[in-house]
């Protein structure tokens, strides 16, 4: 297969996605933005392409063909892109990076002769820095000379590549929320709790992800139910309901989410998980 490669949306994920695939040899074609000002800029971050401000026949150049926009603008340029080139979309890879969309969104394209299927890492991107992807899950799915290419490239990247059925991208995405998202929202209030308790901003953070990187680490050598500590894994009720009392001058979020969180624990941590969130329910409600 010639490993040429055009990106439409080169937003965090396609431009660290494109930038790797070109150190490991692929040759990046068309960027297409939708501003000439960030297509120029996403090919600084990518080092190489040719940058373009809106759908061009130029993407037909590459024989595989990146869609890294939003997932609400799938759908819509996808029909623009299968307009631009017709039949000579025959034969080539158009592959999307959705998280929870399948291989169908690309469905134009697909009726235009092109081979579909959607290729997802599950891995963060943030603004600063571009992130590792040795090791990182690729979620592959659509038609199979697709899927083939799409297993190439997570491969050349240093990724594991993994079919998915389209019907649990939804599934596994929300897994990535639970892993990604939520302990950002929990350091950070932990983080505001211990500053209300007189610890300065850097020291609070770097406690916690001391803690956290602990816990992380306990988790990968022993599981999960021997990395387990805190008051509901000794069953000590007493020190949960001063924690309930304590978040009593927080915002609402906060009691919430804590109740919620413990609950969560006993259903998925304890070894008899009815039994310890009868106990636990009993508290949580008087807390």
């Amino acid at each position: 297969m010639t490993r040429t490669l055009a990106v439409v949306g080169a937003g965090r994920l396609g431009r660290a996605l494109c930038a790797r695939l070109r150190e490991s040899g692929w040759t990046i074609g068309a960027v297409v933005t939708r501003h000439h000002a960030t297509a120029k800029a996403a090919v600084r971050a990518i080092g190489g392409g040719v940058p373009y401000g809106a759908p061009t026949r130029s993407i037909l150049a590459s024989q595989v063909v990146l869609l890294a926009t939003p997932d609400g603008a799938l759908e819509p340029v996808a029909k623009e892109l299968a307009r631009i080139g017709g039949e000579e979309w025959r034969g080539k890879v158009a592959l999307h990076s959705s998280g929870t969309l399948p291989a169908e969104v690309l469905a134009p394209l697909a009726r235009s002769g092109a081979h579909t299927a959607s290729m997802h890492p599950m891995q963060t991107f943030s603004a600063r820095g571009r992130p590792h992807l040795e090791g990182v899950v690729f979620t592959l799915e659509g038609h199979p000379g697709a899927v083939r290419v799409a297993r190439a490239m997570a491969r050349s990247l240093g990724g594991v590549a993994v079919s998915i059925e389209a019907g649990h991208k939804p599934l596994y995405h929300c897994a990535g929320g639970f892993a990604a998202t939520f302990p950002l929202a929990m350091l950070e209030a932990g983080t505001r709790l211990l500053g209300d308790a007189g610890i300065p901003r850097r020291q609070a953070l770097g406690a916690l992800l001391s803690l956290c990187r602990q816990t992380l680490e306990n988790l990968e050598a022993f599981g999960p139910r021997p990395a387990w500590t805190g008051p509901l894994s000794r069953n000590d009720f007493a020190t949960i309901r001063k924690h309930l009392e304590s978040l009593g001058q927080y915002p609402p979020e906060y009691a919430q989410a804590y109740r919620a969180l413990t609950r969560l624990a006993a259903r998925v941590l304890a070894d008899l998980p009815e039994t310890l969130l009868a106990r636990v329910d009993g508290v949580l409600k008087k807390g």
